[in-house]
Formats: structure tokens, C-alpha cells, sequence
């Protein structure tokens, strides 16, 4: 397994996502989530590509930085993982399992996304589950990225690969009771995104403080 997806010290996994302002980001980041997202998706509305983007390049350590990419060409996404100084890539389209393979042997980790809305959607992570590090579990929507609501999370019961996997969709303050009574042997994290926004790709970071106290105590 991946180190990045281990949970040493028994907590869940906090990403941050949708994030683009360099004020906001060096604040969130201050609040020493586990991950942060920045988006290369250029129809999603927190995409970073037309905001000036040197300080996206920064290095963030120890917060790991995600860079999420829909049916991106490879050759773009290498291009941007050196570029950003990104530590993680995040697949968020239909992108193939050959596709992940081929990123994997440039060392570098994969989250596959896949959206859920019932249980046989998990069935296509088979697939997948030797080229990936993680999988990250969002609402099924009609686009690329989820909706902000949440889906069944019973339907993670079905769940029976071996591969550790982010919960994502909607999550907000009021979850946290539920996530943590999920008690999934692989459920390794949360991905923070349009519930904490106060405008797109700008987080509240006194109700993210908030949650991570939560998720953390």
C-alpha cells in the first residue's frame, strides 16, 4: 500500500479540494490538511488555468499536492505534475486502466475516481485495482466531478477490493458522526470541497478548522 494513503495515527485522511486563491490556499493550508486539490479540469468552475499561477507551483509540504485531470492526454499531464510540483494525480474522467498504468510506471501515485450511485458502479474498480493507489468515491452526476450531494453510503458495503479509498460528495460538519461509525476496513479519508466554499475555489477556513478539529480529536 501507499504510504500517502496509510493512517498512522488512526485518523481519516482530510483533502481539501477546488482550491485556487493564493490567500485562501496558504490559510487552508496552515490548518495542516492532509492533501489539497487543485483542479486542471478547464469546464469545472474552481479550474486554476486562467489565474495567474506561479504560486500554484509552490511547494506545499507536508500537505501533498493533488492535481485532478479529466480525460486529460498524458503527455499534458506529466507536463503539469513537473511544472506544479504536484505529489499526486487524481483521474476524474474515463480515463482506462492501461491509461493509469502507463502514469504509475513514471512513479507516479493515482487516485481513480468513480462516480456511485448504486451498488454494480463499484464493480468496475476491479479493474482498476493493481494500477491505482487509491479510489476516490463520489456522487454519480451527469458531468465530470460530483454534484455536492451524497449518495447511499451503505452501498460501501459492497465495496470488496483491497485498494484504500477517499469518500467524497457533499460531506459537511454535520457528517462527521456518520463517517466515523462507517468503520470501513478501507475507507482511508474525506475530500473537502463545495460545502466549505464561499464562493467557488474559495474555502471558509473557520468551518474547515472546524471540521478537521472534529475529524482529528
Amino acid at each position: 500500500m501507499n504510504s500517502l494513503f496509510e493512517n498512522e495515527s488512526g485518523n481519516l485522511k482530510i483533502k481539501v479540494c477546488g482550491m485556487r486563491d493564493e490567500q485562501n490556499i496558504a490559510d487552508v493550508i496552515s490548518l495542516s490538511p492532509d492533501f489539497m486539490g487543485l483542479i486542471f479540469y478547464p469546464k469545472s468552475k474552481r479550474y486554476v488555468g486562467d489565474f495567474p499561477l506561479s504560486y500554484l507551483c509552490n511547494n506545499y509540504s507536508p500537505v501533498k499536492k493533488v492535481g485532478v485531470f479529466v480525460n486529460e492526454s498524458i503527455e499534458s499531464i506529466l507536463e503539469k505534475y513537473e511544472a506544479f510540483h504536484l505529489d499526486i494525480v487524481q483521474l476524474h474522467g474515463n480515463e482506462s486502466a492501461e491509461y493509469c498504468q502507463t502514469l504509475k510506471d513514471k512513479g507516479i501515485p493515482i487516485v481513480k475516481a468513480f462516480g456511485i450511485s448504486e451498488p454494480a458502479d463499484l464493480d468496475k474498480c476491479e479493474a482498476y485495482a493493481s494500477v491505482c493507489d487509491a479510489f476516490l468515491f463520489d456522487t454519480k452526476s451527469a458531468g465530470y466531478g460530483g454534484a455536492g450531494v451524497k449518495f447511499d453510503w451503505h452501498i460501501l458495503d459492497s465495496y470488496k477490493q483491497e485498494v484504500p479509498f477517499l469518500l467524497s460528495g457533499g460531506i459537511s460538519e454535520d457528517d462527521v458522526e456518520t463517517i466515523a461509525a462507517l468503520h470501513h476496513p478501507f475507507l482511508r479519508g474525506v475530500d473537502l470541497n463545495s460545502c466549505f466554499e464561499l464562493a467557488p475555489a474559495f474555502k471558509d477556513v473557520d468551518r474547515l478548522r472546524r471540521m478537521i478539529e472534529k475529524i482529528r480529536k
